[in-house]
């Protein structure tokens, strides 16, 4: 069986099949799988169809709905009849939280989807019927599912359909789901009002006798059964026995209404003597709380009054305000108006008058000019408005422009200091001694020994150019030799003098220490040496010494100062 199942589920997944194939299959595969004897086979079977996830794919067949025909719809039934047998006694094991929290409710809703589809549909009762009856056989086997289905979008959708045979089936498949052992001890307490509410409001709504008789036969058949539940329940349905009464006697299930109302009436008379002393409780304590809320009501008017009141004066102090401001400016505007108008009529009857004395031929001589002289105002005036604008839209351009010159001023400025700063303190020469050039005895000796060798080597004497440039590179690379041992000497005798001068080591510091080093690779190697040869000598014994053990031999110092070339190193050191 494990074969055909994956042979099932790989045909399903492969995407070849449409929809009505796929259907066809499924119907094809669980009723075969179905077709077991025995209990506990069955329940391993329906399991192991859960398990691995036949059942999974059934769901969103019987959500789709594309144009099918009759048989189309025959087989979703079927189907979805199938999936619900198959959903009851199926014991997923490990996935079982999965199972009654995930899988059963979409079953059930697409169930009720699927009802909803067939519902619109003529041709399509006795389908309607089959799946109602897959829902009746699933909630009989997990009556959780019972909020659900009661609360659910698309059962309302059923419950508003104005035909009585989908209304009749409704209320018969909570009978027959209501008839299973144990469904309603199993239900909560909301779910049965839910229940009830759905069988009153049936009977308030319906006017068919069918339906009405069997919304009566649903609630006697769940005060029958769960008395001690139900019965407080249905006082909750104020009226309804009087509705009962009135509305629904003669209709052929008199006797059924005779026992319902019996039941109201009789609970109705028992629960004033049990919960008088509820209600009085219940009174005593609202009119407490009335009376506290009506005192503090009253404490906080006052209060409120004077609120009240003082925003009103001061809003109204505003409007007054503005309305007298308003009618200031207007009345101001109107007296410049009048002062304008009386101003220029004025000046009319001025200029008039004046014309009248002006002699004939002098009067367009008059007018020319006024008119030039009005438009040299206009003129004057749109040449100030033109050059204000002008300056104001080039002020950013002229701050700019300055700002640029301020800094290539400022850049010429520290490059005069600069150069005025480095030619009054010029860089310091190196720290060597005699670098300062030639002096002018020097100076006029070389010019004596260049006139000499140009006595003796006269021009035409046979020496050719390349001979005096190559004596002129080696009396120059002479000089440059000459010049640096001069230096070499000179700064050698400044560091020996330094040393004589130098602190003893118990007082010298890191910093004096430091400028005791020489720049100088090879003296500093050769410094190096001659210490460590001191070392090697203060160590030896006394045989090697001649027996002298207070002084050593001056031979390394007569050696170094021969080396260097008879300069004055020192006196003798101390072991």
């Amino acid at each position: 069986m494990e074969e055909e199942l994956l042979d099932v589920k790989r045909q399903l997944e492969d995407g070849d099949l449409n929809l009505e194939q796929k259907v066809c299959l499924l119907n094809n595969s669980l009723n075969k799988a179905l077709q077991t004897d025995g209990g506990v086979l069955v329940t391993a079977v329906r399991s192991r169809l859960y398990l691995g996830g036949l059942l999974s794919h059934c769901v969103p067949l019987m959500t789709q709905y594309p144009r099918m025909q009759l048989e189309n719809w025959a087989a979703l039934a079927t189907l979805a009849q199938l999936t619900s047998v198959c959903c009851v006694g199926a014991e997923p094991g490990e996935q079982s939280q999965a199972f009654h929290r995930l899988f059963l409710p979409s079953v059930m809703d697409g169930l009720l989807l699927l009802a909803t589809q067939l519902m619109r549909r003529e041709q399509c009762v006795s389908l309607f019927r089959k799946v109602m009856d897959s829902v009746c056989l699933l909630l009989r086997s997990h009556p959780q599912l019972t909020t659900q289905v009661l609360s659910s979008e698309r059962y309302e959708q059923i419950q508003m359909c104005e035909d009585d045979n989908v209304t009749l089936l409704c209320v018969q498949m909570w009978i027959h789901t209501c008839t299973g052992k144990d469904f309603l001890s199993e239900l909560s307490d909301d779910s049965a009002l839910l229940l009830l509410n759905e069988a009153v409001s049936q009977l308030a709504v319906s006017s068919a006798s069918s339906v009405d008789g069997a919304s009566v036969r649903l609630i006697m058949l769940m005060a029958n059964q769960q008395e001690a539940r139900v019965k407080p329940l249905l006082l909750s349905f104020r009226g309804l026995d009087s509705l009962l009464d009135k509305d629904w006697r003669g209709r052929g299930f008199d006797q059924e209404v005779d026992q319902l109302i019996a039941i109201i009436q009789s609970d109705a008379r028992i629960l004033p003597q049990a919960c008088s002393e509820r209600v009085r409780a219940a009174c005593l304590i609202q009119a407490a709380w009335r009376s506290f809320q009506t005192r503090r009501r009253l404490r906080s008017l006052s209060r409120a009054v004077c609120k009240v009141q003082r925003r009103y004066r001061s809003r109204r102090r505003q409007q007054q305000e503005h309305e007298e401001e308003q009618r200031g400016e207007e009345e101001l505007r109107f007296q410049v108006c009048v002062r304008r108008q009386q101003a220029r009529r004025k000046f009319h009857q001025k200029q008039r008058q004046l014309l009248q004395l002006l002699p004939p031929d002098q009067v367009q001589w008059y007018l020319q000019e006024c008119e030039r002289r009005a438009a040299v105002v206009i003129q004057s005036y749109w040449r100030g408005f033109r050059e204000r604008q002008r300056y104001n839209t080039h002020t950013l351009r002229h701050t700019h422009t300055q700002q640029h010159a301020a800094r290539t001023l400022q850049r010429a400025v520290r490059l005069f200091l600069q150069k005025r700063r480095a030619a009054k303190f010029p860089p310091t020469s190196s720290l060597w001694i005699g670098q300062e050039g030639l002096s002018d005895s020097r100076r006029a000796e070389l010019q004596r020994q260049v006139d000499q060798q140009v006595f003796l080597l006269p021009v035409g004497s046979g020496v050719t150019r390349q001979e005096f440039e190559r004596l002129h590179q080696e009396v120059h690379l002479l000089r440059r030799g000459n010049r640096r041992l001069e230096a070499l000497l000179a700064h050698t005798h400044t560091q020996l003098e330094k040393l004589r001068e130098a602190p003893p080591l118990s007082v010298v510091t890191a910093t004096g220490a430091d400028s005791f080093l020489s720049p100088s690779g090879p003296i500093a190697a050769r410094a190096r040496d001659s210490h460590n040869a001191l070392l090697q000598a203060g160590r030896l014994p006394w045989w090697r010494t001649g027996g002298d053990d207070d002084t050593f031999s001056p031979a390394p110092l007569q050696e170094l100062e021969a080396e260097l070339g008879g300069l004055f190193v020192g006196g003798q050191i101390k072991i």
